[in-house]
């Protein structure tokens, strides 16, 4: 498979997780760690998603302690939205061969 293809599938596979239990986290993790080493584009696109998803998780808990202050309601929905929209950007230029760094992502792993 081509390394573009590769990563198309791998940012797309976090929407395996509306099928599959926690398969939006699994399918990722699996695809990065088994193909880093052999390609340097393969790595650079695994560690954004991976930074991606920790700093999304970390916006979803924080959103879901607002919820007590109503304002949590509309920030869930936005970290909602943003997910998929991003996701699909980075897909996109994933396919095109360019690195997408999603933003108001934390960069955990570098």
């Amino acid at each position: 498979m081509e390394q573009n293809q590769f990563c198309l599938l791998m940012h797309l596979s976090q929407f395996a997780g509306w099928i599959v239990p926690f398969g939006g986290i699994i399918f990722p993790i699996i695809m990065w760690s088994t193909n880093k080493d052999y390609s340097q584009k393969v790595d650079l696109h695994g560690k954004e998603i991976l930074n991606f998803m920790i700093s999304y998780f970390l916006y979803s808990i924080i959103s879901i302690f607002l919820m007590f202050f109503i304002i949590g309601f509309i920030t869930i929905f936005l970290v909602m939205i943003c997910s998929f929209i991003f996701t699909i950007i980075g897909a996109i230029k994933a396919s095109n061969g360019e690195l997408y760094r999603y933003p108001l992502t934390i960069r955990f792993i570098s």
